[in-house]
């Protein structure tokens, strides 16, 4: 599976966990980090999710596929942009306009 994000890829895709409670439960579920970091993690999720009105698209990750898919919408979708499709098929839009 190719992950790469095409040039022309909104810059603005915003990750938001289902809940506050769930990344709580899959950041301590892990049993990676100490309760210090979790709680420091957290706080920076919080002061993060406070900016998710300035991102273009916002992708709730409850399910990991369906992500995935909101995902590949957005990119597929960026890149039938005016921007991107200009560039992709230049010399059609220069006889077409």
């Amino acid at each position: 599976m190719d992950f790469s994000i095409p040039t022309h890829a909104p810059k603005g895709i915003f990750f938001l966990p289902p809940s506050f409670e769930e990344l709580t439960r899959r950041l301590t579920g892990r049993g990676t980090d100490s309760s210090d970091v979790i709680a420091r993690r957290l706080a920076g999720a919080q002061a993060e999710m406070r900016h998710v009105s300035e991102f273009d698209y916002v992708i709730i990750n409850d399910q990991l596929a369906q992500a995935l898919d909101d995902l590949r919408a957005v990119v597929r979708a960026s890149r039938l942009s005016f921007g991107a499709q200009r560039v992709r098929h230049a010399a059609l839009f220069a006889r077409m306009i």
